[in-house]
């Protein structure tokens, strides 16, 4: 599958992501978008990400730009430090795709990348560029660092005191700096899973050999935290290893926040709507630019989230001890840390849970079936989805197409049907009243649209 922009920037296989097609993206980048003071960089721990970042600070350099080397820090980390700067950056990461693809996330002094700044950048690929004095590269050691402090500060030292958490390290970019956040406010950090070599995670699609490794290292803690590997979409599991779905950390920390208005995809569960506590819930497209363009539109007290858990902050708002900064980019940290606080004050995750409407949601993803694949089978099952559900003992009682395929079924849970945008695997999301019910759809849909790939 050739290198192609979809929801989360420029993703590839590592043999295709060359360094003249690097280069030229990071030059049709600078040529098109606003730099401001200049471009940061930083990236994931793949093996591949430290060539890739050499030809992003040695495009960038020879666009004249001013570059900082941030190293290895968390794509929300870097966002922070580069927009406080009033700089771009771009971010060399594969997220949770396998280790042999890779790719780059671009923002602007402003944050993400528009649709309309994807357009351009593609529009100026392979335009000559001019080779300009290169200026010395700068780095900026504390990027990670100020990231954790902005939430000790909104938070408090003593936020979450007395928890014992662990952090499920694997290869995450973000591991040291959340065992460091838990640490300076107040928890004991307990490292699991710690690996030199890359491991994809998927915060949305948490493999089965996952669930049952925090089940295995859940006695004796509060609760396990974790990211994706660059660090913008968080894994929360309670004191059993049950994983807590993302958009259900996103309802609850939109509601400590005090938002009025909660834009989030139609993947998310519908909890945000059955919770009352919002004046406004707006749904998108899946991908962090359609909710961050929905986010702009409403203006107000809004956030955004996604069912990955990434979590955005549009407003200036007030943690219990200080100020927290609005942060327009996907966040892993802030949702984690608004959770587990509100958990320690509830009396565990188990209560605050109990406390949110009963709807719960499962994901997962058919890997390697290309577009050509995924493609005429969406098309089909759009045009008559009988075939799938009849198997179910479901019937289809409304249907949304905003992204995909979202059938609301007539026993009121929901089965949606998507092609991911920037890897070769369709995604299955399920929505049920408990969730035993979700994962039984979530595993019957599976089988049937494996079967009806297979042929």
């Amino acid at each position: 599958m050739a290198p192609k922009f979809g929801t989360s920037g420029l993703r590839g296989l590592v043999t295709e992501l060359t360094a003249d097609l690097v280069a030229d993206h990071l030059r049709a980048f600078a040529a098109t978008c606003p730099m401001g003071t200049g471009l940061w960089v930083g990236r994931d721990l793949r093996a591949s990400s430290p060539d890739l970042a050499a030809v992003v600070i040695a495009a960038g350099r020879s666009m004249g730009l001013c570059v900082t080397d941030c190293g290895a820090v968390p794509t929300p980390a870097l966002a922070l430090a580069a927009m406080g700067a009033g700089a771009a950056s771009v971010m060399v990461t594969g997220s949770h795709i396998p280790a042999d693809r890779n790719g780059l996330k671009f923002y602007t002094p402003t944050g993400e990348i528009t649709k309309a700044d994807e357009a351009a950048i593609l529009g100026a690929l392979g335009r000559p560029s001019p080779n300009l004095p290169s200026p010395p590269v700068a780095t900026c050691p504390t990027a990670g660092a100020d990231w954790v402090a902005r939430y000790v500060t909104a938070f408090g030292a003593q936020a979450l005191a007395g928890l014992r958490v662990g952090v499920w390290a694997h290869s995450a970019v973000s591991r040291d700096l959340l065992a460091q956040a838990l640490q300076d406010m107040g928890a004991q950090a307990v490292s699991l899973g710690r690996s030199e070599t890359f491991v994809p995670v998927d915060t949305e699609a948490v493999s089965p050999v996952a669930r049952a490794d925090l089940a295995a290292w859940a006695p004796g803690l509060d609760a396990i935290i974790s990211t994706d590997g660059d660090g913008d979409r968080p894994l929360l599991a309670d004191g059993a290893g049950r994983v807590i779905p993302g958009d259900i950390l996103g309802q609850i920390t939109a509601a400590r926040l005090g938002a009025e208005t909660v834009v989030t995809p139609v993947s998310s569960n519908t909890g945000a709507e059955a919770s009352g506590r919002f004046g406004r819930v707006i749904r998108t497209k899946i991908g962090s630019p359609f909710v961050i363009a929905a986010m702009q539109d409403a203006g107000g007290r809004v956030v955004g989230y996604e069912a990955n858990g990434g979590f955005l902050l549009g407003f200036e708002a007030t943690g219990p001890a200080g100020p927290l900064p609005a942060l327009m980019t996907r966040d892993s940290l802030l949702p984690l840390v608004t959770v587990l606080q509100a958990a320690r004050q509830a009396g565990g995750l188990a209560a605050l849970m109990a406390a949110e409407p009963a709807r719960f949601t499962a994901a997962d993803r058919l890997e390697e079936t290309p577009p050509e694949v995924t493609g005429p089978l969406l098309a089909a099952l759009t045009a008559d989805p009988a075939p799938l559900l009849s198997p179910l003992s479901e019937t289809e009682a409304a249907r949304d197409t905003t992204d995909g395929l979202r059938l609301t079924l007539a026993s009121g849970r929901i089965l949606h049907l998507r092609p991911s945008g920037n890897a070769p695997e369709f995604r299955i999301y399920a929505e049920a009243e408990t969730a035993e019910a979700a994962a039984r759809l979530l595993e019957q849909a599976r089988d049937r649209l494996s079967a009806r790939i297979a042929g």
